[in-house]
């Protein structure tokens, strides 16, 4: 049940992201909250996170050409390095008494920019450390991991943020890149780069993946999926904050508390998917999407703690589910020279529409409230997702083979 632990370079990788992805999810919310303490504006807050997702949608495709290029170790050694600079920036300046509102816009941008190139060499290079049969039990654990973290950091970040500010997060992050850095360094017997003859030029070769997303049915419609829900459904580190301060009235401490039950909410999720096989299936996919629509919904109009707990926590499972499963079918449908560019698109569909489901989150509150802008998303995304289960019903069917034509990868 965890075959991706057989693989050595596997778990010096998890180790690594076990120590990083903790400072992460501190400094995930450190950030935002350190830009309502200087504004005291949900739309502003928003932007903040708008910032750091901006370059992802621009730019990721050079980040997905990168990743089929290089070596992916390699990569990831450089763009984990230059995490350490913002987020050690942001604890001097927070520290000192400087940070003002503009400066978390520019340090949010940086590690966007970096992002472009990490995330999808990282993505990609989990199926070189692990193999495609272990692939699905790798995307759980790494869930596992960075949902473990995300119950772990955001309440130590949310107490220590109460009890001495927001710097110690900046630089507990900041040192925690070191952990994976070093894990790189340590792995040995890696795939042989394969190069491509008569390489075409950089444009030819984004275009390449684009077109290969879009002339495969099921994985254009799951990017499609992933970038709704993106959009309109998981804009938690925009909303919640709004939530925490503003309706349920528990301050940064309840913040870190409502993040850490939609992490063990997720860690429960990756857990299943790592020892049952069976709950990858597109069918319970499906069903995993109206359920986490349902808790979004319910979340949004309770105004009692402990039910926000649950309805994140629910939410949580259930995103998890979604988007592992996502990932793990597209990974296994393409084929290897594609991969860096497809993760990319994945990347861009995650992560990259952040700016605009940010900016639109935070409109949508400043307007009519953090509740109602919560229950609308869910709403759309919910819509969204009964649309393509009915006019692509191959997209959710028990079984990839034979529901929708392939494109060979010589005329992706």
């Amino acid at each position: 049940m965890l075959g991706a632990l057989r693989h050595r370079n596997y778990r010096l990788f998890l180790t690594g992201q076990i120590i990083s992805t903790i400072g992460t999810w501190m400094q995930s919310v450190a950030m935002p909250w350190l830009a309502l303490q200087l504004t005291h504006s949900g739309l502003l807050v928003g932007l903040v996170l708008a910032a750091q997702f901006l370059p992802v949608l621009l730019g990721s495709q050079f980040g997905g050409v990168i990743a089929d290029r290089y070596r992916k170790r390699n990569v990831l050694l450089v763009t984990q390095s230059l995490f350490i600079i913002p987020s050690f920036v942001l604890f001097v300046l927070s520290g000192s008494g400087h940070a003002e509102y503009w400066m978390v816009v520019v340090a949010a941008v940086v590690i966007g920019t970096i992002n472009l190139f990490d995330i999808p060499s990282r993505q990609a290079f989990v199926i070189e450390m692990v193999g495609k049969p272990d692939l699905m039990n790798a995307i759980a654990l790494n869930s596992s991991v960075f949902n473990a973290a995300a119950v772990v950091g955001p309440a130590i970040a949310g107490l220590i943020i109460g009890a001495a500010g927001v710097p110690a997060c900046f630089l507990v992050n900041a040192v925690s890149y070191l952990g994976a850095i070093a894990a790189l360094l340590l792995m040995r017997d890696l795939p042989a780069l394969v190069r491509e003859r008569d390489e075409p030029p950089l444009l030819t070769r984004i275009a390449q993946g684009a077109s290969y997303a879009r002339h495969q049915p099921i994985v254009g419609m799951l990017l499609v999926a992933v970038a709704v829900f993106s959009l309109f459904a998981m804009n938690r580190l925009t909303l919640i904050p709004l939530f925490a301060d503003q309706v349920l009235h528990v301050g940064a401490e309840g913040f870190g508390f409502l993040l850490g039950s939609m992490g063990l909410g997720s860690l429960a999720g990756a857990l299943t998917l790592a020892f049952s096989p069976g709950a990858s299936d597109p069918r319970r996919q499906f069903w995993m999407a109206m359920i986490w629509v349902a808790a979004l919904l319910v979340f949004a109009i309770s105004r009692v703690f402990l039910i926000s707990l649950v309805a994140l926590f629910v939410a949580g499972y259930t995103q998890l589910t979604f988007v592992a499963t996502a990932n793990n079918r597209i990974q296994t449908i393409t084929p290897d020279n594609l991969r860096g560019r497809v993760m990319a698109l994945y990347a861009q569909a995650l992560i990259g529409v952040g700016p605009i489901g940010s900016t639109q989150a935070g409109a949508l509150s400043s307007l009519l409230g953090a509740p109602w802008a919560m229950a609308i998303g869910a709403v759309i995304a919910g819509a969204v997702i009964l649309a393509i289960r009915v006019t692509r019903p191959y997209v959710f069917a028990s079984h990839e083979e034979g529901q929708a034509p392939v494109i060979p990868t010589s005329t992706a």
